[in-house]
Order: C-alpha cells, then structure tokens, then sequence
C-alpha cells in the first residue's frame, strides 16, 4: 500500500509518499517556512504526485500531522489531506507532531525514554515523553519547562538517561539538569522527519487516529474587546 503523508504543523512544509512494502522513499519534497504554508501546500503535493507512477489513484493511504503547531499550518495540512483522502476514497490518518518527532529514536531503539519539547515560545513548550518500546510516559501537554522536567523527574524509575529532541529540548534539559534528572539533547530537530509520518501513518488505525486537530493552546490571536466576536465568543 502506497501512503502519502503531509505536514505542515510547524516551520516547513513537507510531503512524501512511501510504499508499506518498500523501505524507501519514492517521492519527497520539504520546504523550510514561517509562513505561506497554504500557498506552498499543494503545488508541492502535485510535484510529489507527479514522480509518483500512476499518481493519486495509487495512494491506499494519506496521513497528516495533526498538532501541535502552528493553528494556519495544521488548517491547511488537515483541509488538504482530508480533501485528497475524499477524492481518491481512501482513510486518511492523524499522527502527532510530537511522536513524529520520537519515532527515529523509537524506531531506531535508542536506549531510555525518550522525550520531545516543542518551543511554544515564552519559556513554555509542548511536551511529551514515550518508553522505548513507544508507550506513552508523560501525555502531550503545554507545560513550562521545568514542569516538563518535573513531569520527567516522576517518571524516572531505572535512572536511564531520557533522549531530549525538538527545537525546545535546551530548554527544558536546563531545568532537568537543575532537578537532577539525567537527560541528553539528540538532536534540536525543528520539524518530523516527513518519512516517519508515513510510518506511523501506516502503522495507525484509522478509526483511533482520525485527522482530528490536537490544539494544546488557545490561540494567539483573539478578537478585540467589545467586537461582535468577542461578543458571539462562548
């Protein structure tokens, strides 16, 4: 089965399509962006449909990001993979940016827990941390980051050192070190490895992974005081 996979939850727009039968890769493209996601979402998926022999009618699969990110980016991926997921009449799949984030570890058997901190800026982070078998260990949250490492500090029971990544991994490391928590930063990874959004694509169910947004915060903008918004606002 032929899956296309799509992110656009934090600063790059990526897709890939891979077969559950082969190891490889056999279209890929990722774009490094702030912004402008909408706009680079679907010409980049022609491209990475148009390598790809018999196109969209040999995709069984797509899956997406579903959080958390940035609120235009994941509106744009989710519309997208649900709209293709639509026309070609296939399931279409959600997987957290933050087990992209663990799965090379996981799936490459780094020892110890591993953890995954996304910079949600003002010292506060998205957080979660995953055995190293996958379990969840700490459930994804928005957290400052010594109460990520606090989370972390309950948890430890073999004093393995816990494997830190994501673009907020310093972070919340700073304030394990102060806890006495063993910890090691892998790698500051600033967006999933769009080849392990396809794998965990194949791997989820469908029916237990829907292309459901997973918003830990409100959003940033909110509408003035006294404006028919704020007014209709529940």
């Amino acid at each position: 089965m032929k899956i296309l996979a799509i992110d656009t939850a934090l600063q790059a727009v990526s897709a890939c399509v891979i077969d559950d039968e082969d190891p490889d890769f056999e279209s890929l493209e990722t774009i490094a962006m702030e912004r402008g996601h909408a706009e680079a979402l679907l010409p980049l998926v022609d491209r990475v449909m148009a390598r790809v022999e018999g196109g969209f009618s040999e995709l069984g699969r797509v899956s997406v990001t579903v959080g958390p990110g940035s609120f235009t980016g994941l509106r744009v991926g989710l519309a997208a993979a649900r709209a293709i997921g639509l026309a070609c009449e296939i399931p279409v799949v959600g997987v957290s940016t933050l087990a992209a984030l663990a799965a090379p570890l996981i799936i490459h058997q780094t020892p110890g827990p591993v953890a995954v901190a996304i910079d949600a800026r003002h010292g506060n982070v998205y957080f979660a941390a995953f055995e190293s078998d996958g379990r969840a260990l700490v459930t994804p949250r928005l957290a400052s980051a010594r109460e990520a490492a606090e989370a972390l500090r309950q948890e430890e029971r073999r004093r393995e050192t816990t494997q830190l990544v994501g673009s907020g991994a310093a972070l919340v490391a700073i304030e394990a070190e102060k806890l006495g928590v063993a910890v090691e930063v892998t790698a500051e990874a600033l967006v999933p490895d769009i080849i392990f959004v396809a794998r965990l694509g194949l791997l989820g169910d469908p029916d237990l992974a829907p292309p459901r947004p997973l918003y830990l915060k409100a959003a940033d903008a909110k509408p003035q005081s006294g404006s028919v918004l704020a007014e209709a606002a529940p």
